[in-house]
């Protein structure tokens, strides 16, 4: 009876510690291709400033981008785009660069920093996210921008609309240089 028992002590041992040569182990290593960006803690709802000469908004006072463009948030993370519809959750990858990304100045950050906008002093106007997620569209369609002040940059001539009418239209690029800034971009699917 004693051999019995501590027979049965020494395989419990055994399982426990993990060298049964005849157990089998199942280790499940799941791998997905594409991560979802890290989530962005915001203290309070952010507000957002409106990049002068588009109707892109952006949070301007956190390090990485976030943008706000046609109903959608986006942001670059590791490489690749994502988008949802709430700031802070819901991200899904996007193939590929948004539209709207084009009519993005690469110093806007130094700009909103410094208050200067191609040479001219921008009285920025902050946004809470509430509103522009309400008004967006009506904004768009008003041109309230030009409208006011020519989105706070004093001095700014805007004598045409340097993107498109429908969403679906994206940057033009030209051979070699990338995606061109302040241009009409033709139509074509994003």
């Amino acid at each position: 009876m004693k051999k019995l028992i501590f027979g049965i002590l020494f395989l419990v041992l055994l399982v426990m510690v993990g060298h049964v040569p005849t157990m089998a182990r199942a280790d499940v290593d799941v791998h997905i291709g594409i991560g979802l960006p890290l989530p962005i803690v915001f203290a309070a709802p952010p507000s957002l400033v409106v990049v002068p000469e588009t109707y892109v908004y952006v949070v301007p006072d956190i390090e990485v981008d976030l943008f706000f463009y046609d109903g959608w948030w986006w942001r670059p993370w590791q490489g690749r785009w994502y988008r949802s519809r709430h700031y802070n959750s819901g991200w899904f990858y996007y193939q590929r660069v948004p539209s709207f990304y084009g009519w993005i100045r690469p110093g806007w950050r130094d700009y909103y920093r410094h208050h200067r906008w191609r040479g001219h002093r921008w009285n920025y106007h902050r946004i809470p996210h509430h509103e522009v997620e309400r008004n967006w569209r009506d904004w768009e369609r008003s041109r309230h921008w030009e409208r006011q002040q020519t989105w706070g940059v004093q001095g700014l001539r805007h004598p045409e609309r340097s993107q498109p009418q429908h969403r679906e239209e994206g940057p033009q690029y030209r051979k070699g240089k990338g995606p061109t800034r302040g241009i009409t971009a033709t139509k074509g699917k994003p």
